[in-house]
């Protein structure tokens, strides 16, 4: 199994406000659809609930909470990372190696030792939030690729894998 996260971030690594996308940038929406599809999604209560109800299709939806009697229909539901994980490496037969971590903050911040690759989408402006992608240990990760793209905001698409050493 390969742990990778991917996220969309403000300059000011900013990655969402009130449980929302403090920008809309409509290429990044369909990057995360096609990478993401057919695979697990390991997520957090939080970014769970931003989707107000609605499952993305065509993925296994996994979620992390501390709240013991959290249900959320059509989910698998841990108390832990290690249980998520545990759990994750059973399905990977069925919905590929890679799994994707797709946040928020806290969740990216626990996982991070873990991941092998990040598909960032950094945006060169900064925005107002409450949840912040950690930093990157420049030992740790390198860049491997950098596609910018014109927009309002500009922005880029920037893939980091893990240094083995």
């Amino acid at each position: 199994m390969k742990l990778s996260a991917i996220a969309a971030m403000a300059a000011n690594r900013v990655i969402g406000s009130a449980g929302e996308l403090p920008w809309s940038i409509p290429e990044d929406m369909k990057f995360f659809k096609e990478k993401t599809a057919g695979h697990i999604i390991l997520m957090g209560r939080k970014t769970f609930d931003s989707f107000k109800g609605r499952l993305l299709p065509r993925r296994l939806h996994v979620v992390i909470t501390r709240q013991k009697d959290f249900k959320a229909p059509g989910t698998h539901v841990f108390q832990s990372v290690d249980e998520a994980l545990e759990f994750c490496a059973t399905q990977t037969a069925q919905w590929g190696d890679e799994v994707f971590v797709i946040g928020g903050g806290e969740i990216y911040k626990a996982l991070l030792p873990s991941t092998e690759i990040i598909y960032l989408t950094e945006i060169h402006e900064s925005f107002n939030g409450d949840a912040r992608f950690p930093e990157l240990p420049a030992a740790e990760f390198k860049e491997m690729s950098r596609i910018a793209r014109a927009g309002i905001p500009p922005f880029d698409f920037v893939t980091y894998e893990r240094i083995h050493r």
